[in-house]
């Protein structure tokens, strides 16, 4: 029997699997960005889209040129839901081997918002502050033309991902930075 692991064993799986602080607090980011969109989305599962965010990039320390390909292996191993496997391995439809398409609102959102909570994320290390306390969507906007600013986020991702979510690029970048500005003391970022 799959089990659907809460928010505190998904933390521990991925500390499990990823040693590096970064990507840690990239899965915390990404987990806290999907709970921010599911309490306007589908408010009875805010959990398990936290979930399925803090554990997108379970297998990329270990396994950056299978990412979402171990994973399905590590998540089976762990006996975790196949919903959650599912959704976790959409956010690579296109830049991984999966082939699984982001069909659920939930994984067009993890598809668009991970890549660009990294140019976010980038950005405000960029500012005085080092924070997204105090950025505005313009800064975002900037950053996001520059091509070479954070070169390794997709550009074309996050617009395919506001493109099959039916959102303009400025919805999709307001919200997403409302909502790590939420995160901002909980992460100290």
């Amino acid at each position: 029997m799959s089990y659907m692991p809460n928010y505190e064993e998904a933390l521990e799986i991925l500390k499990k699997y990823n040693n590096k602080s970064f990507h840690i607090l990239h899965g915390q980011i990404v987990g806290g960005v999907m709970k921010y969109f599911a309490k306007k989305h589908d408010p009875e599962n805010v959990e398990f889209w936290e979930v399925v965010g803090l554990l997108h990039d379970l297998d990329f320390e270990l396994y950056p040129e299978e990412h979402c390909v171990k994973q399905v292996e590590i998540m089976k191993e762990l006996d975790i839901d196949e919903s959650v496997i599912k959704s976790t391995v959409s956010h690579g439809y296109g830049m991984t081997k999966t082939d699984v398409k982001p069909e659920h609102i939930m994984e067009k959102i993890l598809y668009a918002v991970d890549e660009l909570t990294g140019i976010i994320g980038a950005a405000a290390l960029m500012r005085p502050s080092k924070s997204v306390s105090d950025m505005k969507v313009k800064s975002v906007k900037k950053k996001f033309k520059d091509k070479s600013f954070a070169a390794g986020c997709s550009r074309d991702v996050i617009k395919q991902g506001a493109e099959n979510l039916g959102w303009d690029m400025n919805y999709l970048m307001e919200e997403t930075l409302l909502a790590m500005k939420e995160l901002v003391k909980q992460l100290n970022i």
